[in-house]
Protein backbone atom coordinates (compact mmCIF):
# COMPACT_ATOMS: atom_id res chain seq x y z
CA UNK A 1 0.00 0.00 0.00
CA UNK A 2 2.98 2.35 -0.52
CA UNK A 3 3.52 2.82 3.24
CA UNK A 4 -0.20 3.37 3.70
CA UNK A 5 -1.73 1.51 6.63
CA UNK A 6 -5.41 0.94 7.36
CA UNK A 7 -6.39 0.41 10.98
CA UNK A 8 -9.90 -0.80 11.80
CA UNK A 9 -11.54 0.12 15.10
CA UNK A 10 -14.44 -2.00 16.39
CA UNK A 11 -16.27 -1.26 19.64
CA UNK A 12 -17.58 -4.43 21.27
CA UNK A 13 -19.56 -5.81 24.15
CA UNK A 14 -20.82 -9.40 23.85
CA UNK A 15 -20.52 -9.50 20.05
CA UNK A 16 -19.56 -13.17 19.65
CA UNK A 17 -22.39 -13.79 17.18
CA UNK A 18 -21.64 -10.91 14.80
CA UNK A 19 -17.90 -10.31 15.19
CA UNK A 20 -16.55 -13.32 13.21
CA UNK A 21 -18.18 -12.25 9.93
CA UNK A 22 -17.03 -8.67 10.46
CA UNK A 23 -13.42 -9.70 11.06
CA UNK A 24 -13.49 -12.17 8.18
CA UNK A 25 -14.50 -9.37 5.81
CA UNK A 26 -11.41 -7.39 6.87
CA UNK A 27 -8.92 -10.14 6.01
CA UNK A 28 -6.51 -8.86 3.37
CA UNK A 29 -7.61 -5.25 3.78
CA UNK A 30 -6.47 -3.98 7.17
CA UNK A 31 -2.98 -3.85 8.61
CA UNK A 32 -4.22 -3.49 12.17
CA UNK A 33 -7.48 -4.28 13.95
CA UNK A 34 -8.31 -2.71 17.31
CA UNK A 35 -11.14 -4.26 19.30
CA UNK A 36 -12.19 -1.90 22.09
CA UNK A 37 -14.18 -3.96 24.55
CA UNK A 38 -16.35 -2.77 27.43
CA UNK A 39 -16.86 -5.86 29.55
CA UNK A 40 -17.79 -8.76 27.30
CA UNK A 41 -18.76 -11.95 29.12
CA UNK A 42 -19.06 -14.17 26.04
CA UNK A 43 -16.44 -15.35 23.52
CA UNK A 44 -15.89 -11.91 21.94
CA UNK A 45 -12.30 -11.54 23.10
CA UNK A 46 -11.36 -15.11 22.13
CA UNK A 47 -12.67 -14.44 18.62
CA UNK A 48 -10.73 -11.18 18.42
CA UNK A 49 -7.52 -12.96 19.46
CA UNK A 50 -8.07 -15.64 16.84
CA UNK A 51 -8.03 -12.96 14.15
CA UNK A 52 -4.92 -11.30 15.60
CA UNK A 53 -6.69 -8.16 16.77
CA UNK A 54 -5.23 -5.73 19.27
CA UNK A 55 -7.55 -5.86 22.29
CA UNK A 56 -8.04 -2.85 24.55
CA UNK A 57 -10.55 -2.63 27.37
CA UNK A 58 -12.24 0.58 28.43
CA UNK A 59 -15.39 1.51 30.32
CA UNK A 60 -18.22 2.59 28.00
CA UNK A 61 -19.89 5.98 28.46
CA UNK A 62 -21.16 6.59 24.95
CA UNK A 63 -20.05 5.72 21.44
CA UNK A 64 -18.31 9.03 20.74
CA UNK A 65 -16.28 9.02 23.95
CA UNK A 66 -15.30 5.39 23.46
CA UNK A 67 -14.31 5.84 19.85
CA UNK A 68 -12.25 8.97 20.42
CA UNK A 69 -10.47 7.18 23.28
CA UNK A 70 -9.65 4.42 20.80
CA UNK A 71 -8.26 6.95 18.31
CA UNK A 72 -5.94 8.26 21.00
CA UNK A 73 -4.51 4.75 21.46
CA UNK A 74 -3.24 4.49 17.88
CA UNK A 75 0.57 4.73 17.62
CA UNK A 76 1.24 8.45 17.22
CA UNK A 77 4.18 7.89 14.88
CA UNK A 78 1.90 6.24 12.34
CA UNK A 79 -0.84 8.87 12.32
CA UNK A 80 0.44 10.73 9.26
CA UNK A 81 0.33 7.62 7.07
CA UNK A 82 -2.43 5.66 8.79
CA UNK A 83 -6.03 5.58 7.63
CA UNK A 84 -8.73 4.62 10.13
CA UNK A 85 -11.75 2.47 9.33
CA UNK A 86 -14.76 2.77 11.62
CA UNK A 87 -16.82 -0.42 11.49
CA UNK A 88 -19.36 -1.99 13.84
CA UNK A 89 -19.43 -5.68 14.74
CA UNK A 90 -22.66 -6.19 12.76
CA UNK A 91 -21.21 -4.62 9.60
CA UNK A 92 -19.22 -6.27 6.82
CA UNK A 93 -17.02 -5.00 4.01
CA UNK A 94 -18.39 -6.40 0.74
CA UNK A 95 -15.89 -7.97 -1.70
CA UNK A 96 -16.50 -5.12 -4.17
CA UNK A 97 -15.83 -2.50 -1.50
CA UNK A 98 -12.66 -4.31 -0.43
CA UNK A 99 -11.37 -4.33 -4.02
CA UNK A 100 -12.19 -0.63 -4.41
CA UNK A 101 -10.31 0.27 -1.24
CA UNK A 102 -7.26 -1.81 -2.13
CA UNK A 103 -7.05 0.02 -5.45
CA UNK A 104 -7.82 3.50 -4.10
CA UNK A 105 -5.83 3.80 -0.87
CA UNK A 106 -2.28 3.77 -2.33
CA UNK A 107 -3.12 6.48 -4.88
CA UNK A 108 -5.23 8.94 -2.91
CA UNK A 109 -3.93 12.53 -3.26
CA UNK A 110 -2.93 14.48 -0.15
CA UNK A 111 -5.91 16.84 -0.48
CA UNK A 112 -8.29 13.92 0.26
CA UNK A 113 -8.75 13.23 3.96
CA UNK A 114 -11.80 10.97 3.99
CA UNK A 115 -13.51 8.15 2.12
CA UNK A 116 -17.27 7.76 1.97
CA UNK A 117 -18.99 4.43 1.28
CA UNK A 118 -22.57 3.28 0.73
CA UNK A 119 -24.21 1.37 3.56
CA UNK A 120 -26.78 -1.30 2.72
CA UNK A 121 -29.02 -2.82 5.41
CA UNK A 122 -30.04 -6.48 5.55
CA UNK A 123 -33.12 -7.03 7.71
CA UNK A 124 -34.83 -10.39 8.36
CA UNK A 125 -32.80 -11.89 5.55
CA UNK A 126 -33.67 -9.25 2.94
CA UNK A 127 -31.64 -6.40 1.50
CA UNK A 128 -33.55 -3.16 2.18
CA UNK A 129 -33.14 -0.84 -0.80
CA UNK A 130 -36.11 1.55 -0.78
CA UNK A 131 -37.58 4.06 1.65
CA UNK A 132 -34.58 6.42 1.44
CA UNK A 133 -32.36 3.75 3.02
CA UNK A 134 -29.98 2.95 0.13
CA UNK A 135 -27.46 4.16 -0.60
CA UNK A 136 -26.68 5.90 2.69
CA UNK A 137 -23.26 7.48 2.16
CA UNK A 138 -21.15 7.43 5.32
CA UNK A 139 -17.67 8.78 6.01
CA UNK A 140 -16.06 5.67 7.47
CA UNK A 141 -12.38 5.96 6.49
CA UNK A 142 -10.17 8.99 7.14
CA UNK A 143 -6.59 9.99 7.79
CA UNK A 144 -5.91 9.30 11.45
CA UNK A 145 -4.63 12.78 12.22
CA UNK A 146 -7.55 14.62 10.58
CA UNK A 147 -10.77 13.26 12.05
CA UNK A 148 -12.63 12.84 15.35
CA UNK A 149 -16.04 11.50 16.29
CA UNK A 150 -18.47 14.30 17.19
CA UNK A 151 -19.52 14.34 20.83
CA UNK A 152 -23.20 13.35 20.70
CA UNK A 153 -25.20 10.59 22.38
CA UNK A 154 -26.70 9.31 19.11
CA UNK A 155 -26.21 9.60 15.36
CA UNK A 156 -22.47 10.23 15.71
CA UNK A 157 -20.51 11.21 12.62
CA UNK A 158 -16.84 11.78 11.92
CA UNK A 159 -15.81 15.42 11.56
CA UNK A 160 -12.71 16.17 9.49
CA UNK A 161 -10.34 18.96 10.44
CA UNK A 162 -9.47 19.54 6.79
CA UNK A 163 -9.43 17.97 3.36
CA UNK A 164 -11.86 16.59 0.79
CA UNK A 165 -13.98 13.44 0.85
CA UNK A 166 -14.12 10.94 -2.01
CA UNK A 167 -16.51 8.08 -2.69
CA UNK A 168 -15.66 4.48 -3.50
CA UNK A 169 -17.82 1.77 -5.02
CA UNK A 170 -19.08 -1.26 -3.14
CA UNK A 171 -21.27 -1.65 -0.07
CA UNK A 172 -20.72 -1.57 3.66
CA UNK A 173 -23.27 -4.18 4.65
CA UNK A 174 -25.18 -3.65 7.89
CA UNK A 175 -26.41 -7.14 8.70
CA UNK A 176 -29.19 -7.26 11.30
CA UNK A 177 -29.49 -10.92 12.42
CA UNK A 178 -31.03 -9.97 15.76
CA UNK A 179 -34.53 -11.04 16.73
CA UNK A 180 -37.19 -8.36 16.78
CA UNK A 181 -37.16 -8.57 20.58
CA UNK A 182 -33.46 -7.69 20.61
CA UNK A 183 -33.88 -5.02 17.96
CA UNK A 184 -36.70 -3.23 19.79
CA UNK A 185 -34.90 -3.51 23.14
CA UNK A 186 -31.78 -1.91 21.68
CA UNK A 187 -33.81 0.88 20.05
CA UNK A 188 -35.53 1.57 23.35
CA UNK A 189 -32.02 2.24 24.71
CA UNK A 190 -31.25 4.38 21.62
CA UNK A 191 -34.41 6.42 22.27
CA UNK A 192 -33.19 7.44 25.73
CA UNK A 193 -29.90 8.61 24.31
CA UNK A 194 -31.53 10.48 21.44
CA UNK A 195 -33.67 12.34 23.97
CA UNK A 196 -30.46 13.40 25.69
CA UNK A 197 -29.22 14.91 22.42
CA UNK A 198 -32.51 16.64 21.61
CA UNK A 199 -32.67 18.19 25.07
CA UNK A 200 -29.02 19.24 25.11
CA UNK A 201 -28.29 22.96 25.33
CA UNK A 202 -26.09 22.94 22.23
CA UNK A 203 -27.41 21.61 18.95
CA UNK A 204 -25.62 18.76 17.15
CA UNK A 205 -22.93 19.97 14.78
CA UNK A 206 -23.56 20.72 11.12
CA UNK A 207 -19.88 20.20 10.33
CA UNK A 208 -20.53 16.68 9.09
CA UNK A 209 -20.10 16.14 5.37
CA UNK A 210 -22.26 15.27 2.38
CA UNK A 211 -25.51 13.35 2.76
CA UNK A 212 -25.18 13.28 6.56
CA UNK A 213 -25.03 17.08 6.66
CA UNK A 214 -28.25 17.44 4.67
CA UNK A 215 -30.09 14.92 6.83
CA UNK A 216 -28.82 16.60 10.01
CA UNK A 217 -30.05 20.00 8.75
CA UNK A 218 -33.48 18.61 7.85
CA UNK A 219 -33.82 16.97 11.26
CA UNK A 220 -32.80 20.06 13.22
CA UNK A 221 -34.61 22.68 11.17
CA UNK A 222 -37.71 20.85 9.94
CA UNK A 223 -38.45 17.55 11.68
CA UNK A 224 -37.85 18.64 15.28
CA UNK A 225 -39.97 21.76 14.77
CA UNK A 226 -43.05 19.72 13.91
CA UNK A 227 -45.53 18.84 16.69
CA UNK A 228 -44.86 15.82 18.88
CA UNK A 229 -46.49 12.58 17.66
CA UNK A 230 -47.47 13.98 14.24
CA UNK A 231 -43.92 13.98 12.92
CA UNK A 232 -43.35 10.19 13.22
CA UNK A 233 -46.48 9.56 11.15
CA UNK A 234 -45.42 12.08 8.50
CA UNK A 235 -41.93 10.59 8.38
CA UNK A 236 -43.28 7.08 7.95
CA UNK A 237 -45.59 8.20 5.12
CA UNK A 238 -42.62 9.88 3.47
CA UNK A 239 -40.44 6.78 3.70
CA UNK A 240 -42.98 4.07 3.02
CA UNK A 241 -45.08 5.71 0.32
CA UNK A 242 -43.25 8.70 -1.22
CA UNK A 243 -39.84 6.97 -1.16
CA UNK A 244 -41.35 3.61 -2.20
CA UNK A 245 -40.50 1.64 0.94
CA UNK A 246 -43.41 -0.69 0.14
CA UNK A 247 -41.27 -2.15 -2.66
CA UNK A 248 -39.15 -3.90 0.00
CA UNK A 249 -41.95 -6.40 0.64
CA UNK A 250 -43.04 -7.74 4.01
CA UNK A 251 -39.59 -7.32 5.54
CA UNK A 252 -39.67 -3.73 4.32
CA UNK A 253 -43.08 -3.15 5.87
CA UNK A 254 -41.75 -4.32 9.24
CA UNK A 255 -38.46 -2.43 8.96
CA UNK A 256 -39.85 0.89 7.73
CA UNK A 257 -42.72 0.86 10.23
CA UNK A 258 -40.49 0.06 13.20
CA UNK A 259 -37.62 2.32 12.15
CA UNK A 260 -39.51 5.29 10.72
CA UNK A 261 -42.65 5.30 12.89
CA UNK A 262 -42.39 3.12 16.03
CA UNK A 263 -38.90 4.28 17.03
CA UNK A 264 -39.57 7.95 16.28
CA UNK A 265 -42.90 7.77 18.14
CA UNK A 266 -41.09 6.22 21.12
CA UNK A 267 -38.62 9.14 21.15
CA UNK A 268 -41.52 11.60 21.13
CA UNK A 269 -43.28 9.69 23.92
CA UNK A 270 -40.14 9.82 26.08
CA UNK A 271 -39.75 13.54 25.37
CA UNK A 272 -43.37 14.04 26.44
CA UNK A 273 -42.72 12.04 29.62
CA UNK A 274 -39.72 14.23 30.42
CA UNK A 275 -41.70 17.40 29.75
CA UNK A 276 -44.48 16.25 32.07
CA UNK A 277 -41.99 15.37 34.80
CA UNK A 278 -40.29 18.77 34.48
CA UNK A 279 -43.57 20.50 35.32
CA UNK A 280 -43.68 18.79 38.72
CA UNK A 281 -41.85 20.35 41.67
CA UNK A 282 -38.28 19.03 41.86
CA UNK A 283 -36.32 18.76 45.14
CA UNK A 284 -33.52 21.33 45.43
CA UNK A 285 -34.24 22.62 41.95
CA UNK A 286 -33.24 19.34 40.33
CA UNK A 287 -34.24 18.83 36.71
CA UNK A 288 -35.03 15.38 35.30
CA UNK A 289 -32.65 13.82 32.84
CA UNK A 290 -33.38 11.14 30.26
CA UNK A 291 -32.14 7.71 31.19
CA UNK A 292 -28.49 7.23 30.33
CA UNK A 293 -27.85 10.98 30.10
CA UNK A 294 -25.05 11.13 32.61
CA UNK A 295 -21.89 13.07 31.97
CA UNK A 296 -20.48 12.35 28.53
CA UNK A 297 -16.93 12.87 29.67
Amino acid sequence: MNATRLAAIILTRNESRDLPACLESLVGLTADIYVIDSGSSDATLDIARRFGANILEHEFVNYATQFNWALDQLPAADNASTWVLRIDADERISPELKDSLLRALPAIPERVSGISMARRTNFLGKSIRWGDTYPVWLLRIWRADRGRCEDTWMDEHIILKSGDVMKVSGDLIHDIPKSLSEWTSKHNWYADRECADILAISEPSLQVAGQAKLKRWVKQNLYLRLPLFSRPLLYWIYRYFLKLGFLDGRQGLIYHFLHAFWYRFLVDAKLYEIQQASQKPQPDGARPKPKGAMSSE
